[in-house]
Parts: C-alpha cells; structure tokens; sequence
C-alpha cells in the first residue's frame, strides 16, 4: 500500500487518539455528570493547544479571517460540542464497545454529507467501505429477538 501524501499517517494517528479518548473518558465520566465532564475536557484542550499554536509560530488575529471562515468554524465547533456532549452522555450509558463504533457512523453520515453538500465524488472502493461501516455498525446495534427475552 503507498501513498503520495500524509494524510493517512495523521488520520492513523487521529483513529489513535480517539480510541484513547473513549476508554479514558469511560474512566474519567464515571463519577460526574457528563455534561460538566465535556465542558472540563473542553477547557484542557483549550489550555493545551492555545500555547501550542502560541509557541509554534501559528497564531493569526482570528478577527482578520473572512466571515465565511469564522461562520464555518463556528458551526464546526457548535457541532464539535454537541458531538461531545452526546458521546460522554453515550459513554455514561454504555460501554466504549457499544458506543465508539457507533460514534463512528460519523464516517458514513460524513460521506454522505460531503457527497450532497459540497460535491465529493468517492470512488467505487470508497463507497464499499462506507457500506462495510454501516453493515458493521448495523450488525451491533440491531438486537437479534433472542436477545430481547429476559
């Protein structure tokens, strides 16, 4: 398998951090209610990435970007929250087995998005992975009728 570009190696390392988050915020959510569980995470991926950006050079006046840059990052980041504050509700629930997988529908509903919103053509393997998703997806949440019996 080879690529000509990086984003793999960074989308890898992403899967990474994402699958950590889950367990440690299983941990971490267990003993507080979710939602003030989102907001103290919120607030340490601010303190940590503000002097990141700071200190490597990449800060910008963020008043100087065009209205249509801070229009979209705004509703990315409303919908960042509102992603956050219904996975650690999820993960108070349910088990990091349960509800990573099914968080990751995101993948899915990501494509289909990006293919009626903004155009994106995914080639035919592409789409028989987002497939291979869903059915995954599709496989742990529907209950067999066995199952249901107590």
């Amino acid at each position: 398998m080879s690529t000509s570009s990086g984003w793999v190696s960074w989308a890898i390392l992403s899967a990474c951090f994402a699958a950590l988050t889950a367990v440690f915020a299983r941990v971490g959510v267990q003993d507080v209610d979710a939602d003030l569980a989102t907001f103290i995470r919120t607030v340490l991926i601010v303190l940590a990435l503000g002097p990141l950006v700071w200190l490597t050079g990449k800060w910008a006046n963020p008043l100087t970007l065009s209205s249509r840059t801070l229009l979209f990052l705004a509703l990315s980041a409303l919908a960042t929250g509102a992603s956050w504050i219904c996975y650690f509700r999820a993960l108070k629930l349910g088990t990091v087995a349960q509800v990573a997988p099914v968080d990751k529908f995101s993948v899915v509903l990501a494509a289909m998005f990006a293919y009626f919103l903004l155009g994106e053509r995914p080639s035919p393997r592409t789409w028989i992975g987002i497939a291979l998703v869903t059915i995954g997806i599709l496989i742990l949440v529907i209950q067999p009728a066995s199952s249901n019996r107590s």
